[in-house]
């Protein structure tokens, strides 16, 4: 009796051992399918989408296949910094799937398929322009994580969204100094250095000294980075198509 409860023991434990083994082997498996759930705080990417196409209408972001956005991104306001809970490959930008009654969807299918890297400890804005007339949608992903001014300063670069726009040059405070001249379509500059103040930006085409948008009383805080950038027609003020400009705070 004692020999045959010493091998039923025996039996237990191995099998016992083999479920705490196999525990070990599955574990892995399980940790790596859930990589579409990690913690926002663990991966610490902010994302923004700003639409800058007149006439996409409103857009939705999917991250591996799935919506994303509670809100659809709308012509031409800035969603703000969200964080990202994953960074697995699509990234897609979608015709919305929640108009209301007054928007209309004017893209159909799949407008973008992204498989753009991004970093940990990073802030990233998705700008979308162009015109689907002429099937010019396009877009520009930055990076908004810049070193810090020195104190008293603040920093800030410009983008040129405006299709089919020439050069464009940015006069601050009625002078040119700060080195904003001739930004070809898409193109971005550097951050510069300004101090903390007041600021008036006027948009130029380069080599015209009339004057195509006037953007006044914006506010560059000590420690702060910050884009300034141009979209819609030039040409165009009132309707549709208007051209603009805008500043979003980068950090």
């Amino acid at each position: 009796m004692i020999i045959k409860m010493i091998s039923k023991n025996n039996i237990g434990l191995s099998v016992f051992l083999s479920l705490f083994a196999g525990i070990f082997v599955v574990m892995p498996f399980i940790s790596s399918c859930g990589k579409s759930t990690v913690s926002p705080s663990t991966l610490n990417v902010q994302y923004q989408v700003i639409n800058l196409s007149p006439n996409l209408g409103p857009v939705d972001l999917y991250i591996d296949f799935k919506i994303y956005n509670k809100s659809s991104f709308i012509y031409p306001s800035a969603s703000g910094y969200f964080y990202l809970s994953s960074i697995d490959t699509p990234f897609q930008i979608r015709p919305s799937q929640t108009l209301t009654q007054t928007q209309t969807v004017i893209s159909t299918g799949n407008i973008f398929n992204m498989d753009d890297i991004l970093k940990p400890n990073f802030k990233y804005t998705l700008f979308l322009t162009g015109l689907t007339g002429d099937s010019s949608v396009t877009r520009v992903l930055t990076v908004d994580t810049a070193n810090l001014p020195t104190v008293g300063s603040g920093k800030l670069r410009f983008i040129n969204l405006s299709p089919r726009s020439s050069g464009l040059d940015v006069v601050i405070n009625g002078t040119a100094s700060i080195p904003f001249t001739n930004v070809q379509y898409l193109k971005q500059t550097p951050f510069v250095q300004l101090p903390a103040g007041t600021y008036d930006f006027q948009i130029f085409l380069t080599g015209s000294t009339s004057i195509v948008q006037d953007h006044p009383n914006v506010v560059i805080q000590d420690g702060r980075a910050y884009t300034l950038y141009a979209y819609g027609l030039v040409g165009h003020t009132t309707d549709s198509l208007a051209f603009g400009a805008g500043v979003v705070t980068n950090r």
